[in-house]
């Protein structure tokens, strides 16, 4: 994890912290709003960032998908 950038930390950590208080994945606006970003586009890139070090997984594209690996 020494890899990611700070936005991707905090995408991480937005993921983390919603599953624990609610019990499934955030939307991207969910992320996005929780980290400053306002583009859902930019938030879908983070993730995919984030997929590709493999600290997160989705299955497929669905909304609440995201999960820690």
């Amino acid at each position: 994890m020494d890899h990611l950038s700070p936005r991707q930390e905090a995408a991480l950590a937005c993921v983390r912290e919603w599953i624990a208080e609610t019990g499934e994945g955030p939307t991207l606006r969910e992320i996005g709003h929780r980290v400053g970003l306002s583009s859902p586009s930019s938030v879908a890139y983070q993730l995919g960032q984030l997929e590709e070090h493999g600290v997160i997984a989705r299955s497929g594209r669905r909304r609440r998908s995201c999960r820690p690996a």
